[in-house]
């Protein structure tokens, strides 16, 4: 919300409330407010004021104001958008992060609000005529830039060509672009997008592009015709027109506090520290290439103007080039990049902020009408899976790599790593996504060979399978449905985790199942439910989640005072997985027994406050490359597809996790190689977002990217696909050639937004048979009752030949679509698996043979003295099959999922 007064330009009202940007020019000492159809378009002779909004779903709205002074604009016109510029950020209640822009030497933040450029015109602005004096003329323009292209006019001279750069020659009837012999693609791809505006916006799309090649020219019409508007052709001198940079050595950033007269001071000391800065004074922080102004809360309007113009005054002195960015600061919206010269600034967001935003959202819910106790959490992405889904998954074991069988799948061990592929079909083409699972325990080589096992996978889907590294407690919420169910026990069955175990003395750790263990239930739904032991300490308790605590056939369910109804459910559906075949004793917080406090150990503090969700920011893109081990990365500003050129590597960071993008055409080929850069950006953190080496790393190539990294971007697949350099697919498409693609086989899936991704779930929801979509076969077949499961022992042999054990696991059986292994011999892991299943003699139950009424959950008269998780198995033969609809043997062979389904449907679970 805008805040006005009497003092504020009256031309920012209502200023700030949508997003996307709004431009001022300073026109006869006064702003003028500039139409969206003349935006990008700056004048020489004047100064301009640029906001920015973006209004953010939770969060406060982010501004960022910018006053770009032409390089023919008067002193007069250049203070006053400097003080308009913090009029503007008092409006906005001081919450903006300012930046003084030089025609020439914009920031890439500046440019990239106008795709594909700006090119700044001569003369000055006239509200009447938009152009003062303009016609249109023969112009020679000069491009820059490989991702943010900056466009310069320079003399219509052949002098004014290189061979470093590129160029664009405007003429009324075609336009051509020249590509110095140096330029690299990405440069001339960017410009040949500034052709494509040209033409478009200056031609009304009526005029023909040519390509020049520097040094290419006989029987070339294009080019001679291009030659013949410089006198005819000849060649251009081999010294480089354009001027080197000398590099200096950037040195220590120099603290300055600026008094209410205008005076530096200096602090005169290197060491900064964020205690430093007062809230009731203005501070210059000089990088020498770079120069921050640090404006406490508690100063003065007065006080702001008068630092800002110290500090231009002080670069003048100076003689520092106009490259020299100036970038004003309020306190509490510093950047990383000033964040960075200080030492361990301390993280001043709090996670309780987000939390009270969806409680006032929640608030303006009910004022509306609507009954909720609180909205739901956003989910990250919907699942692109089908009933055809088939999972696999391997444990690492040095040069050993076992395939499990279906039942031991769903249980991983915190000792051990495991390669985890998931195939799944979308909109007819075939996905892959493998997962490097890093146990929390587990031994730094074996992580390693994890990493190098990957790689051959990878290997046999010809690089297709989008690879994911991620750390036991940091899983993505994508990862758990592959499984619908999951046990995470504490120890490992790895060769070297024994040997450590027995070197520490150790070996008591592992889970067994004679012990009481101590088990953590999460979960939202059913079909994503995990059951994670924790030490067998109250200290591990949390009011937030549900436990089991498992101790030989019996077993304690602790209710957290925090946890949700959907907790609950959750909760007994784990039952089942963990055998307890038992009745369970269901404890809620406050009410426990001294037995339940004697298997843990004793009574003792844990925690009792609810665990907030990190606050999610807007994603950041950059480019990276690594020379000497040392990564260097550039980020890039509201970015879209196009900014994923072919040639290079991106980093997308959302805070959560991190993207590593492979462009076909660079020169990282292997996933390994490209993990190691998202590991380098971890450890790096620039934007200083609290990044661990514990978050999710995946590494995506050109062409296969998945649904839930397109959703950042409005994604054309077709772009995705073509072939060519950056520069020769801009051409096709501006030329209106039709685009050959990598892959022809399957339909290309389209981007969707988070509400259609989530209807096209709904619409795909429930298959013709009833059966619920999106869960894996494994996932179901995992919990087959014991007359079935018998069936489903057989499992591979841990194989060292990796490539042989690899080719086996792609077999697929095309009437079910779940991979079968080809060996049958059991596998190490079953031979040291938990115990699985409700061993339980049928037709004893059926000799108590109750009624279906008596039997009902709700029953008014419910029996007593029953297992309560087999209330069907009381049912007689002929009242089960009125009520299922089948025979008890056909019920049992159904998926326990299914089982439970129906149970739950006729109220009898």
């Amino acid at each position: 919300m805008s805040r006005l007064s009497k003092d504020i330009d009256s031309a920012f009202q209502g200023v700030g409330t949508k997003s996307g940007l709004e431009i001022w020019c300073v026109y006869n000492k006064q702003l003028i407010s500039i139409p969206k159809s003349s935006f990008g378009k700056f004048h020489s002779g004047n100064a301009y004021l640029v906001l920015r909004t973006f209004l953010r779903k939770i969060e406060s709205p982010q501004y960022d104001i910018h006053y770009w002074l032409g390089i023919d604009a008067n002193e007069v016109d250049s203070i006053l958008a400097s003080d308009k510029a913090l009029d503007l950020d008092a409006a906005l209640g001081c919450c903006t992060v300012q930046y003084r822009e030089v025609q020439g030497q914009e920031t890439e933040k500046f440019l990239s609000y106008f795709k594909p450029c700006i090119i700044p015109v001569e003369g000055k602005y006239s509200p009447k005529t938009g152009i003062a004096g303009e016609t249109y003329q023969v112009t020679l323009l000069r491009c820059k830039g490989d991702h943010v292209v900056r466009v310069k006019e320079v003399p219509f001279l052949r002098s004014s060509l290189n061979h470093d750069d590129v160029f664009i020659l405007d003429t009324a009837s075609k336009v051509f672009l020249f590509a110095g012999c140096n330029s690299s693609t990405q440069e001339k791809a960017k410009a040949m997008e500034v052709v494509e505006y040209i033409k478009d916006n200056k031609h009304d799309g009526r005029c023909e592009v040519a390509t020049i090649e520097d040094g290419k020219f006989s029987g070339d019409s294009d080019a001679g015709e291009f030659w013949s508007f410089f006198g005819g052709y000849a060649p251009i001198p081999k010294l480089s027109s354009s001027t080197t940079q000398e590099q200096t050595q950037t040195p220590c950033a120099e603290l300055f506090w600026i008094d209410t007269k205008g005076n530096l001071h200096p602090t005169g000391t290197s060491s900064l520290d964020k205690d430093m800065l007062e809230k009731n004074k203005c501070y210059m922080l000089d990088c020498h290439s770079e120069v921050f102004v640090w404006m406490g809360r508690n100063t003065s309007l007065t006080e702001r103007k008068t630092s800002i113009s110290s500090s231009e005054e002080f670069l003048r002195k100076e003689g520092r080039s106009t490259t020299t960015s100036l970038v004003l600061l309020t306190e509490g919206l510093e950047n990383a990049r000033f964040r960075s010269f200080f030492n361990k600034w301390p993280q001043t967001v709090e996670s309780s902020l987000y939390n009270e935003g969806r409680e006032k959202v929640a608030a303006l819910f009910k004022q509306k009408g609507y009954d909720v106790e609180e909205l739901p959490d956003e989910e990250d992405d919907p699942l692109y899976t089908n009933c055809r889904d088939n999972l696999k998954v391997w444990r690492v074991d040095g040069d050993d790599v076992s395939l499990l069988s279906i039942p031991d799948q769903t249980k991983l061990f915190t000792g051990d790593c495991y390669l985890v592929q998931y195939k799944y079909t979308y909109k007819e083409r075939t996905e892959h996504l493998l997962y490097v699972w890093i146990g929390c325990e587990s031994i730094q080589q074996d992580r390693a060979d994890a990493i190098t096992n990957a790689s051959a996978i990878v290997g046999t889907t010809k690089g297709e399978s989008v690879l994911c590294h991620i750390y036991q407690g940091n899983e993505p919420s994508r990862f758990f449905p592959m499984f619908q169910s999951l046990v995470v026990f504490k120890g490992g069955l790895s060769r070297r985790y024994k040997v450590l175990l027995a070197e520490k003395e150790k070996i008591g750790e592992e889970y067994n199942e004679n012990k009481a263990s101590l088990f953590r239930v999460v979960g939202t739904s059913p079909r994503n439910m995990q059951a994670i032991q924790v030490n067998l300490v109250a200290t591990s308790l949390n009011s937030s989640y549900s436990y089991i605590l498992q101790y030989g056939a019996s077993a304690f369910t602790w209710i957290g005072k925090l946890s949700s109804d959907s907790d609950h459910e959750v909760l007994d559906r784990m039952l089942y997985f963990l055998d307890t075949s038992c009745q369970p004793i269901y404890i809620r917080e406050g009410n426990e027994t001294d037995t339940f406090w004697n298997l843990l150990g004793g009574k003792s503090e844990y925690p009792k406050e609810k665990e907030m969700r990190k606050q999610i920011e807007e994603p950041h893109l950059f480019t990276c490359s690594c020379s000497s081990d040392v990564l260097k990365v550039k980020e890039i500003y509201n970015f879209v597809q196009d900014d994923l050129t072919t040639e290079d590597v991106f980093l997308l960071d959302c805070q959560s996790e991190v993207y590593v993008w492979i462009g076909s055409n660079s020169n990282i080929k292997s996933k390994e190689e490209a993990l190691t850069l998202g590991l380098k950006f971890l450890e790096m953190d620039i934007l200083e977002e609290g990044l661990t080496m514990r978050t999710p790393v995946y590494v995506v190539t050109e062409g296969h990217e998945p649904p839930f990294f397109t959703r950042f971007f409005e994604w054309v697949p077709e772009k995705a696909n073509m072939h060519g350099n950056s520069f020769e697919r801009k051409l096709a498409s501006l030329k209106g050639k039709k685009t050959s693609t990598k892959r022809s086989s399957g339909s290309q899936y389209r981007s969707q937004s988070k509400d259609n991704a989530s209807r096209d779930l709904q619409s795909r929801s429930v298959s013709s048979n009833g059966s619920e979509r999106g869960v894996s076969p494994c996932s179901s077949e995992k919990l087959l009752s014991l007359s079935s499961a018998e069936d489903m022992t057989n499992s591979s042999n841990s194989t060292p030949v990796v490539k042989k054990l690899f080719s086996e696991s792609l077999l697929v059986d095309p009437n079910d679509g779940v991979a079968r292994q080809e060996s049958s011999s059991k596998s190490d892991i079953s031979k040291q698996k938990p115990r699985v299943g409700i061993n339980s003699d049928l037709s004893s139950l059926e000799s108590l043979a109750y009624s279906y009424e008596q039997l009902r959950v709700d029953s008014q008269k419910p029996v007593t003295d029953i297992d309560a998780t087999r209330r069907e198995a009381y049912l007689t033969e002929k009242e089960f099959e009125e009520r299922f609809g089948m025979a008890k043997s056909e019920f049992y062979a159904l998926p326990k999922w299914k089982q439970n389904k129906l149970k739950i449907s006729l109220h009898l679970f």
